[in-house]
Parts: C-alpha cells; sequence; structure tokens
C-alpha cells in the first residue's frame, strides 16, 4: 500500500487515466470532481471517493484542494477487504470515524502492524457506503451521452427539451426515454441536479448565494435553495457552514 497526501491548485486536473491498485481519495480541503464510466461525483471534505483497479477515471480540481490518496494492490485488497466489499466506483460519506482513521493515517507507517489495522479499518468503514448525493449518473449509450454532454454545459437551463434534443441530434421522445432506462433519473430531474452539482464550487469559491442562483438561471434565491435542498438535503446556507467547518478542521 502506499500513501500520498498533495496539495492541488484550482483547474489542475488528473487526465482520464487508469492504475493497476484501487485508490481512495479524500480531499481534506477544497472541492474536486470525479468521473469515471458510471458518472460524476462532485467531492467536498464530507465524501471519499473509491476506484476499483484498471477502471478509467479523471479528478478535475475546482477549488485549491488538499487530497489524501491511499493505494492498494489487488492482493492486498483481497487480503483485507471485509466480505461484501463493492467491486465497483463509489462515493462514500466520510463518518467520524473514517475522519479520524485518514487523519491518523498522515502520521503512520502504513507498512507496520498498526497502520495495517488502520487501512483494514478503512476499507470496513466503507463498505457502510450512503449514496452520495453528489452523484450525477451519466447515460451509457451514445444518444444518452450526447444529450448529456449538452445539458452539462447548459448550467442555466435555458435549452428548451426540444432544442437540446435537436443539438444532440435526437428526438424529444428518445432523449425523454433514454435518461429514466440508463440513469435512473428522469431528463427533468438530471438537468436539475447537473445545475445544483455546478453550483456547489461556485458556492465553495465565495460567491454569493444569490449570485450563484442568477448564475445557474433560477427566479430566485429561495427557488434556488429549494432546488438545492431537493438534491443535497441540506440548504446552500448549511452547505457553506459545514464546508467551512472542514475546512477550519485542516
Amino acid at each position: 500500500m502506499t500513501l500520498h497526501r498533495v496539495l492541488k491548485r484550482r483547474t489542475e486536473a488528473l487526465p482520464e487515466h487508469a492504475h493497476d491498485q484501487a485508490q481512495l481519495t479524500f480531499v481534506a480541503s477544497g472541492l474536486a470532481q470525479l468521473r469515471t464510466e458510471g458518472g460524476v461525483w462532485l467531492l467536498p471534505p464530507q465524501l471519499a471517493a473509491w476506484v476499483p483497479p484498471e477502471m478509467p477515471h479523471r479528478l478535475d480540481i475546482m477549488t485549491d484542494a488538499e487530497l489524501l490518496v491511499v493505494l492498494w494492490p489487488p492482493a492486498a485488497l483481497r487480503a483485507s477487504a471485509p466480505e461484501g466489499f463493492p467491486a465497483r466506483d463509489f462515493v462514500s460519506s466520510v463518518s467520524p470515524l473514517l475522519r479520524s482513521l485518514l487523519d491518523a493515517l498522515s502520521g503512520t507507517d502504513i507498512s507496520s502492524e498498526r497502520g495495517r489495522i488502520m487501512l483494514q479499518l478503512i476499507l470496513h468503514e466503507l463498505r457502510a457506503i450512503e449514496q452520495a448525493p453528489t452523484y450525477l449518473p451519466m447515460p451509457a449509450s451514445e444518444i444518452g451521452l450526447r444529450v448529456a454532454e449538452i445539458a452539462l454545459a447548459d448550467h442555466r437551463n435555458d435549452l428548451p427539451l426540444e432544442t437540446l434534443a435537436s443539438r444532440a441530434a435526437t428526438s424529444v421522445r428518445t432523449a425523454s426515454r433514454r435518461f429514466p432506462e440508463e440513469t435512473g433519473m428522469t431528463l427533468k430531474a438530471w438537468r436539475q441536479r447537473a445545475r445544483i452539482l455546478w453550483a456547489v464550487p461556485e458556492l465553495g469559491q465565495g460567491k454569493a448565494i444569490a449570485q450563484v442562483a442568477r448564475e445557474t438561471g433560477f427566479a430566485s434565491t429561495a427557488a434556488f435553495s429549494h432546488a438545492f435542498r431537493q438534491v443535497m438535503s441540506q440548504t446552500p446556507s448549511e452547505f457553506l457552514a459545514s464546508y467551512q467547518h472542514d475546512e477550519s478542521m485542516v
């Protein structure tokens, strides 16, 4: 196993790549975005991302960030992972125990017995996955991906569905059918979540809530706050309070 703690500047990126080892990425401060074939996750400090061996992935840095990255060779993972540990990529909420283990790991020789026990406990904590609200599933088909990429660029939600479908060289009916089949979400709900996930790093960079509400095309701050709560299970003010609290702990 190996451990890296690195500082990354806003707009830096780790282009799409894959490696032999499983990877756990914890954003100790700042915001990052992980993208795999399955979807896109925003990573504030409350979340940790798991990528299995050989899976292509990309990491974009949305604000200045401090990352803790732990790598498990497949043999070590098989020997340490609890029964039923997921073979897929996922993002997990960081429990108080998991946060403490990750913080303590930086000052520990991970090849020591204590280090190995801590790494095993981390895997046990990760097994209790809570679906991250910052997940945006991506369609699998070529048509669905074309629609998704155009919609992702339309963070103000300005494009009518007819225009969106036309630019993706498909029909409204096909686009509306593909999204529930391939993402488990209606196209309308998917677009709403995409807008909110675009807004999160804007808030993290210090922009006022009212300004972000305007930039995401909401008619009012109240409408933005309502939509934000539906996706994130907290208001923008509550998110900023928890985000700033996590930043202050680093």
